[in-house]
């Protein structure tokens, strides 16, 4: 048996800060970094770059925005809606449903026991047949509810009563500011905040030329396009994972980009903190290790899948096997602007042989390396600011998937288009009893548990902005699929590398339901992922 090859790191190097900069004038652009595509003509203003894994994307510099998706000719982006505009941002109050609550048929509808079993229905309405209860296909069930009463809740709930506000602080916080500049404006009003409790007043926005009351609605609308701005790779200060287009990880090399990143990142840090304070969502998602350093809790390999699959495969092959013949050393090759660097993982590092006795401890200093030594500044940066408004101890009370509930929220889960995205193996089809069960069982969930079985398989809350048809798995798209395994004995298991659900062949609904639920609220408690 041979190793899989090991990945070598790979920059992703976005313009500078500045929006007036774009990538040529850059002192640090380096055309030799760039790979080139036949991507045909692209509209002034655009650029084609590669992202970590290779991927080629997108750069408007007009507008500082980044796409997957190569423009059109004739492309204007400044007509074109932002998609995330048109989601909702209010969540529907609705709270589990027990399946005798669905009460009667509609009128017209006549429930069935077909040859096999199976229960089906029939519309008399339209002389039509279907599988699927219609009770279940109201739109207020298949949309979004809030969180039901479990740990999370009540955590939550605690949290909320720790959070008093300051007594002796205004009754607001006034921000007046420029759409066109929101990013530079809000950078330089709140970081002019010496006293940071100020920041847990009643925040109060006004745009420029916009003035009006507010009363929420357009504090809310400011984190959304704050978030936009921050978390943009365009500005260099965060980037893509390695195997995604939304989910972000601190870049590296954000000092190469702008000389006073350690600022932002404090800033970015005390918005995050406000956002959590006064009970408003961060527009992004992040990697597992960047919640786990905000708890300060341990990387370990298994944090690598999600983010860097080839690279936690390579890892695993060398923690499985004696790794001594293949004469690596205690070293990491990094890319940098198209020039390989080595940096030594530990002093005299390329005179260390990693051999079976040390392994364990050089796959230590490639976690420690790639998620936290490199970006150490950046995170105690935001950490600072962010503990100016939320105490650490009592953010701690969260583990790191309740954390990113916290800060980004449950997302909308359309389980319609859910369905519609999902892929079968191993003998079940869309129509296999099973089937039906499981998404009877996920149209009577509630929103935050909808989201529980999202992370248990793909190992996060975030849903594309597209939709569940852009998916992405560690090896690239990959929509979400169910495969037949084991016995009905078996608790489901899942691979978020593949965003697959390993589903037994259950014998009931009430088995389904009560072992699906066992699997999503007990992940740290068994071996039902990897």
């Amino acid at each position: 048996m041979s190793p899989p090859a090991m990945s070598q790191a790979s920059v992703f190097q976005p313009s500078m800060l500045s929006p007036e900069a774009s990538p040529q004038a850059s002192p640090h652009h380096s055309p030799g970094s760039q790979r080139t595509y036949e991507t045909g003509f692209l509209p002034a203003g655009w650029e084609v770059r590669s992202a970590p894994n290779g991927r080629p994307f997108f750069i408007d510099h007009i507008t500082k925005t980044t796409t997957w998706v190569r423009p059109p000719d004739g492309y204007l982006k400044s007509n074109v809606e932002d998609p995330r505009l048109k989601i909702p941002v209010h969540i529907r109050k609705q709270s589990s449903i027990d399946p005798g609550d669905l009460g009667p048929l509609p009128p017209g509808w006549e429930e069935r026991v077909h040859s096999d079993g199976r229960i089906f229905y029939i519309d008399h309405n339209t002389k039509t047949t279907q599988w699927e209860d219609p009770r279940l296909q109201n739109s207020a069930i298949t949309g979004p509810a809030v969180p039901y009463s479990r740990d999370y809740k009540q955590k939550y709930d605690y949290f909320r009563k720790k959070l008093k506000k300051p007594a002796d602080i205004p009754n607001r916080f006034e921000m007046k500011l420029r759409r066109n500049a929101v990013l530079e404006d809000s950078y330089r009003r709140i970081l002019s905040v010496k006293r940071s409790d100020v920041l847990k007043a009643r925040l109060w926005v006004e745009f420029e030329g916009e003035k009006g009351l507010d009363y929420g609605g357009v504090a809310r609308e400011w984190f959304f396009l704050i978030s936009k701005e921050m978390f943009n790779p365009y500005y260099g200060l965060f980037e893509y994972s390695a195997t995604d287009n939304y989910t972000l990880q601190i870049n590296p090399n954000s000092g190469l980009c702008n000389e006073d990143h350690l600022s932002y990142f404090k800033f970015i840090g005390r918005v995050a903190g406000m956002a959590v304070y006064h009970g408003k969502l961060l527009d992004a998602f992040f990697i597992r290790p960047f919640y786990k350093m905000m708890l300060q809790k341990s990387i370990t390999l298994q944090d690598m899948e999600s983010v860097d699959n080839e690279y936690f495969n390579s890892l695993k092959w060398i923690l499985e096997n004696d790794p001594t013949d293949l004469d690596l050393r205690f070293t990491i090759d990094e890319d940098l602007f198209g020039q390989t660097r080595q940096h030594a993982l530990t002093p005299g590092g390329e005179d260390i042989i990693v051999t079976d006795r040390n392994k364990k401890e050089y796959i230590h200093l490639v976690m420690q390396w790639r998620f936290v030594n490199r970006i150490l500044k950046q995170m105690t940066a935001f950490k600072e600011g962010f503990y100016e408004l939320i105490p650490q101890d009592l953010i701690k009370i969260f583990d790191e998937n309740e954390l990113e509930l916290l800060m980004c929220g449950l997302g909308d889960v359309d389980v319609n288009d859910w369905r519609e995205n999902t892929k079968y193996k191993n003998g079940y089809s869309h129509n296999h009893p099973v089937i039906l069960w499981f998404w009877k069982a996920v149209l009577l969930m509630d929103a935050e548990k909808r989201i529980r079985l999202l992370q248990f398989v793909t190992g996060t809350s975030r849903v594309p902005m597209n939709g569940f048809a852009e998916l992405y798995g560690s090896n690239g798209p990959q929509l979400f699929t169910i495969e037949l395994w084991s016995t009905p004995e078996k608790l489901p298991r899942a691979h978020t590398c593949f965003n697959r659900l390993d589903l037994p062949p259950y014998v009931s609904f009430e088995e389904l339901r009560e072992k699906l639920h066992i699997a999503i609220e007990n992940t740290q408690g068994f071996d039902g992922v990897d």
